[in-house]
């Protein structure tokens, strides 16, 4: 059986490398360990088959998010007079700040990199990855391959996306709200059925996460369910 402190341990590097290699420069890496290195893509697989049901949250999880929703709706979100970013990791910097937690705490060093690979980091060091199947409120839900973050054209790049968990529907459909561009908005992904946009009786499963263009290659997904990648928990 695999130790899930070196599976963590190892999918969290894995990223690393990914994310920071071309933003630090004279890192000494030979191209065959590059390759090797860029080899370990973390892919959801069969993550969360059998997700999700909501967990009971503790005060400071039920605030967080009860924060997200209060900016349902807006264009960007300030906290304590600062304005945040108007993208999704601004987004989960300034509800988690309503609760005095930095998302990017101990990460200076990383300063320039994706910033939603900073805030999976610093959950790996602070907090719990999993993949269900309970979700709290409040809990951070990460995504892959949302955009084309390398520019080259293949669905190969790793955390592009956060949100901050609602709630959880009667049929396992996780509620999350997130920043894209057109503001601040509520988002629906159901892992069962990853692959369904609707229901016969119009209920959204899973919202699109991922814009459809005549250059995308074989493989490309575009539903919440599949671009799926961990939650985090760093409350308990």
């Amino acid at each position: 059986m695999v130790n899930s402190t070196d599976h963590r341990h190892s999918f969290v590097i894995g990223v690393l490398v990914l994310l920071v290699s071309d933003v630090l420069s004279g890192c000494a890496t030979t191209g065959r360990q590059l390759q090797e290195e860029r080899s370990v893509m973390p892919t959801m697989g069969a993550r969360g088959a059998h997700c999700c049901a909501m967990a009971k949250g503790v005060p400071q999880q039920m605030a967080l998010a009860k924060t997200a929703v209060r900016f349902v709706g807006q264009p960007r979100i300030q906290v304590g007079g600062r304005n945040y970013a108007p993208d999704c990791s601004g987004f989960v910097r300034g509800v988690y700040a309503t609760q005095r937690v930095d998302l990017y705490g101990g990460l200076g060093e990383l300063n320039g990199g994706n910033g939603v690979g900073r805030i999976f980091t610093h959950v790996v060091e602070h907090g719990r990855i999993h993949y269900g199947p309970t979700v709290h409120p409040g809990d951070l839900v990460f995504f892959h391959n949302t955009w084309d973050f390398n520019r080259d054209g293949l669905p190969n790049d790793p955390l592009t996306h956060v949100g901050v968990v609602e709630k959880v529907d009667f049929d396992g459909t996780v509620v999350f709200v997130s920043s894209v561009s057109a503001g601040i908005k509520r988002y629906r992904m159901n892992l069962k059925h990853p692959d369904t946009h609707t229901t016969a009786d119009g209920r959204v499963l899973n919202d699109f996460l991922r814009r459809k263009r005549m250059s995308d290659t074989q493989g490309t997904y575009y539903l919440a369910g599949r671009l799926f990648a961990a939650f985090g928990t760093l409350t308990h």
